[in-house]
């Protein structure tokens, strides 16, 4: 019998208690939004069932329920999601179920009803360990409360991940080090530690504009990196992914795994992507990004996408390439053939004598070094 492709499912919760000035998600404050927030739930559960009927049988390898701030949704809501995903698709015997929540006591106080609906994972919003950072990330629970959610979600959830932002203003080295420390003493088995980013837009870029925001500079940037590097695997966790951290294997994010080797995925909630094999091509899925819209759609058509799109065979091949090079494993030839990219390719031998891509006959790997400047790697290859 020939086994069933996996497939992820993602959905996206768009409400969030505040908005954090460096975020460009697509999120939306949770203010007198009752009547909204079950509409969408139910038309999330009828998007999901329609894009049943183009997926086919499949096997479910994970489900993430993403934003936004999910842990502020009714559990009961997330256990209708997650057993409707259970229903429709094969659940893979190690099937993961990820929730995204924020370590507010008032969110950690329903981290039981979330366990009770089927979440066996937590990835927890930590962001910093200390209350002047998070105060000026715009977070709206303090380290106490990170600590107490970690505690708490290492108790109820067989695994946890915790994320962490570092290069924040005014940081060191000596800090940042001390502070991964103490989030791997808090129990988690993963940790994403990201490198903040001004994203055009968003708070924080407007605040750089003035000059009332000043970020590190690159080269202790590149200091914060290395230290992440060092601090974490000498404590047994391996960077499988530029920004991802697992202490063994099997705590590496399934999920994210679906999105870097090129698995398909279902995407499901107001802005989602998805990327499904539809007619034997690869298609890209967006669904409308305002809920009442979203709601609209899957009234409309069963569906809650604005555009759907077969990628030709070069652009697959990109997407491949610049999702592949962030995992350890990297990317097979063969699986970017449309792109001509080869060990003899000049641009590829460039990249091996500067020590940024490995020397493998059968993958382009980025080596540590290039992962540094990776976004740099990726686009040299795609032009080339």
């Amino acid at each position: 019998m020939t086994p069933l492709a996996p497939l992820g499912v993602y959905i996206h919760w768009p409400y969030c208690a505040r908005i954090c000035p460096y975020c460009d998600f697509n999120v939306l404050r949770d203010r007198g939004r009752g009547a909204e927030q079950l509409a969408l739930k139910d038309a999330i559960l009828a998007d999901l069932r329609r894009q049943r009927e183009l997926t086919g049988p499949r096997e479910l390898t994970s489900i993430f329920l993403g934003g936004g701030t999910p842990s502020l949704m009714d559990p009961e809501w997330a256990g209708e999601m997650i057993a409707l995903c259970r229903s429709l698709w094969t659940p893979a015997p190690d099937l993961e179920i990820t929730l995204e929540a924020n370590p507010t006591d008032a969110e950690a106080g329903r981290f039981a009803g979330f366990a009770a609906a089927g979440v066996q994972r937590l990835s927890l919003g930590v962001q910093a360990l200390d209350d002047a950072s998070l105060a000026l990330l715009g977070r709206n629970h303090g380290a106490d409360e990170a600590r107490r959610a970690a505690a708490l979600g290492a108790k109820l959830f067989p695994r946890l991940s915790l994320d962490l932002i570092y290069a924040r203003p005014g940081q060191t080295t000596d800090a940042w080090r001390a502070e991964l420390a103490e989030a791997i003493g808090l129990g988690a088995e993963h940790l994403s530690p990201y490198q903040l980013t001004i994203e055009a837009g968003t708070a924080f870029d407007r605040a750089v504009k003035r000059g009332t925001l000043v970020p590190p500079g690159e080269d202790l940037a590149a200091e914060l990196f290395d230290v992440t590097q060092e601090t974490l695997t000498a404590a047994g966790f391996t960077a499988y992914e530029v920004s991802n951290h697992a202490r063994g294997e099997a705590a590496r994010s399934r999920h994210n795994l679906v999105y870097w080797r090129g698995q398909d995925y279902v995407g499901a909630g107001p802005g989602a992507h998805g990327r499904l094999t539809v007619d034997g091509a690869r298609t890209a899925t967006f669904a409308a990004t305002r809920p009442a819209d979203y709601i609209a759609r899957v009234a409309e058509t069963g569906l809650g996408w604005v555009t759907r799109e077969a990628l030709s065979p070069q652009q697959a091949a990109e997407e491949r390439l610049l999702a592949g090079l962030r995992i350890e494993d990297g990317v097979t030839f063969a699986e970017i053939a449309a792109l001509a990219l080869t060990p003899a390719h000049p641009e590829v031998r460039s990249l091996v004598q500067a020590g940024l891509v490995a020397a493998d006959p059968e993958r382009l790997r980025a080596t540590p070094a290039g992962r540094l400047v990776l976004n740099w790697v990726t686009s040299r290859l795609a032009l080339a």
